[in-house]
């Protein structure tokens, strides 16, 4: 992933002259207020939803994606709008100058960590582009461009890293307990695999399948089928999925 290298990286106006309204009191709004007033940045917010945005140089609206018209609409003219959705291009922000800033991290709380987190940025002009790694840099995030066109699969990839990795770690939790194994001894195999696919990728990959060991595979089925039978389709898309991983992966025959 490259990181952002453009004229907006290189002609940054500094923030401390700014004035920033969040609209948006959800998490990740009460997080990036927390942040950016943590670093001298004159933060207004998180404002709720109907906000204005009026004196702010700066709007950042960290509503639903479905929202984000109505809240741009709303707006007085004048500053630039930007918000934090990862799937959404910058059209619904018309016709105000408009800018995106994407952090690819998952936020609980007020205290996240923006450090050294990829954030995807993007904008309709220079000085737009410029405003987004301008407030990357402030939170110390690693800006990256993203094109609209590519925002689909961006987000995608996106979902399937974070919450279809909760989703089929919960299908293995309650797997396990079903034989009578806390969830939590799970635990150090899923980090060790995450720590494995960070430095090897695919190569990561072991067990069963990548052993071609199909009757191992076939005794999971059917314990699957017998304690969650709601969940074989799942078992076998990952299956599938799995062995056409190792095909593609797997070095040609000499």
């Amino acid at each position: 992933m490259p990181d952002l290298d453009s004229d907006a990286a290189r002609t940054l106006d500094p923030l401390g002259s700014k004035k920033v309204a969040i609209i948006g009191d959800g998490r990740l709004g009460r997080a990036l207020s927390v942040a950016l007033r943590a670093t001298g940045v004159d933060v207004r917010g998180p404002l709720g939803r109907g906000a204005t945005g009026e004196g702010a140089d700066i709007v950042l609206l960290t509503v639903p994606d479905a929202e984000i018209g109505a809240a741009a609409a709303s707006l007085v003219r004048g500053s630039v709008v930007g918000h934090t959705s990862g799937a959404t291009s910058l059209e619904p922000l018309a016709p105000h100058e408009a800018f995106g800033l994407h952090p690819l991290l998952t936020v609980t709380g007020p205290a996240a960590d923006f450090t050294g987190v990829p954030a995807a940025i993007a904008g309709t002009s220079p000085r737009a582009l410029a405003v987004a790694a301008e407030l990357a840099q402030a939170l110390q995030l690693r800006p990256f461009e993203i094109r609209d066109a590519d925002r689909a699969a961006y987000h995608a990839a996106a979902s399937i890293a974070s919450n279809f990795l909760v989703t089929l770690e919960s299908f293995a939790g309650e797997l396990a307990t079903t034989a009578g194994i806390p969830r939590d001894a799970l635990v150090p195999l899923v980090r060790a695999t995450v720590a494995n696919w960070e430095a090897s990728g695919a190569a990561a990959l072991t067990g069963p399948i990548a052993r071609g060991d199909d009757e191992t595979v076939a005794r999971q089925r059917a314990a699957i089928a017998e304690r969650m039978p709601h969940r074989v389709p799942l078992f076998d898309a990952l299956v599938d999925a799995t062995r056409d991983l190792v095909r593609t992966t797997r070095e040609p025959a000499a």
